[in-house]
């Protein structure tokens, strides 16, 4: 794809005309506004890898951007539009930094919205908190980015990467006969997240551990890693990889005829950019925890957000692949900015919209799974905190036991 520079999306007219046609009232007197923010728009700053080893994800922005036009098709929110700006980062933490300067010094949003990444979100996280900018339901689940006393401006999003963890190692603890375990991380702060949670969760059972392989997100292949953990004989196999090498490691896996218990982490749970572009013999049985749901999968076809998520695709990403899970995640995450802006009224100011990005009880964002909500509070900054288990099976996901936390799994 050509690298993209700036990508806004903002549809003219009248403010209080806009905001008549989706039922809200004309903007009142009393308003409070921060940079980024006026009487007609609300400015939002994002980076992605639209370019890159990282570059399935791009379709996360895509998808963002796609969302806001249809907010803005229906008269955007509390009658103002959306000025959604984004720039291509690669991936790369240093590219990361030059971007969000941009968007914050520069083009003044009001907030960052979900950048990507566990290294790129980390060369940003003290930057956005002196600068007091909202670096908001970060596209990234490390455990960091739910520490408020620390650093009161940034929030995740998605179940964090160490609960995630905790909670596959407790699974095969319950359910594997002797488990040997040869893990594949990608070699940063994210697969070590995932690492730590996961040992969290073996607790006295460490040395069931075979091997751990590591791999650098520039590294063009992982398969000899692959050969290195058949070869220790490990009959359990946890793949921390992002979707580009999760591709790779579930085909090396069928090409070596190795058939561990499979776990996969959720950042890859896509049929698009994963389980297709490896096989889809290769991935039956690969086991993940979920927090949405797979829009392909019948048992949702007459769900009510399920069948709006169709509709939206179909007007605005027609040419798009709905089995990609990243579009899926993209309008899922951005209508819970959407529900935060909303409650935010006229107060439009930076400190006001962190206030109700903490205030959120029991939101049902589109797209999650039965019984997971959205909860966050001026102490708990992990708006998602629960999953429950599935195995690919054919093309969709077979679910099965209970919703699960680090605590009940």
């Amino acid at each position: 794809m050509t690298k993209r520079t700036r990508r806004d999306v903002l549809v003219g007219g009248s403010a209080i005309a806009a905001a008549q046609v989706i039922g809200f009232p004309a903007i009142a007197q009393g308003k409070k506004y921060d940079d980024g923010a006026s009487d007609s728009t609300i400015k939002i700053g994002h980076s992605g890898p639209y370019s890159g080893n990282a570059s399935a994800y791009g379709n996360i922005g895509r998808t963002i951007e796609a969302v806001f036009k249809m907010v803005n098709d229906n008269g955007g929110i509390n009658g103002r539009k959306i000025e959604f700006i984004t720039y291509d980062d690669g991936y790369s933490p240093p590219k990361t930094v030059e971007m969000i300067r941009k968007l914050v010094e520069q083009d003044k949003v009001l907030l960052t919205f979900n950048t990507l990444g566990t290294p790129p979100n980390t060369a940003i996280h003290r930057y956005m908190n002196q600068k007091k900018v909202p670096q908001l339901f970060v596209a990234t689940g490390a455990s960091k980015w739910g520490q408020p006393k620390e650093f009161p401006w940034t929030m995740g999003w998605q179940p964090d990467y160490a609960t995630e963890g905790a909670i596959y190692a407790k699974h095969i603890l319950a359910t594997v006969k002797e488990p040997k375990i040869g893990i594949l991380m990608q070699n940063d702060d994210y697969g070590k997240d995932y690492y730590n949670g996961f040992i969290q969760g073996l607790g006295d059972k460490k040395s069931l551990i075979a091997q751990l392989a590591t791999y650098e997100v520039t590294d063009p292949t992982v398969d000899s890693q692959m050969i290195q953990l058949k070869n220790t004989g490990a009959n359990v196999f946890f793949n921390i990889t992002t979707p580009k090498f999760a591709a790779q490691a579930i085909k090396k896996a069928a090409e070596i005829d190795w058939k561990p218990a499979h776990y996969l982490n959720n950042v890859s749970s896509s049929f698009g950019s994963v389980f297709r572009p490896a096989g889809l013999p290769a991935s039956q049985g690969v086991m993940l925890a979920l927090y949405r749901k797979d829009v392909n999968d019948s048992q949702f076809n007459s769900a009510p957000d399920v069948i709006a998520f169709k509709a939206f695709m179909a007007k605005y990403m027609a040419s798009a692949d709905i089995k990609d899970d990243t579009h899926n995640y993209g309008y899922s995450v951005t209508h819970t900015l959407i529900e935060v802006l909303k409650k935010c009224g006229d107060n439009l100011t930076r400190e006001n919209v962190m206030k109700q990005a903490a205030s959120l009880k029991g939101f049902e964002a589109p797209l999650l799974l039965p019984g997971i909500k959205v909860n966050t509070s001026a102490t708990d900054f992990y708006p998602l905190q629960s999953v429950q288990m599935a195995r690919v099976k054919g093309e969709s996901f077979e679910m099965f036991g209970n919703i699960l936390s680090n605590e009940s799994a």
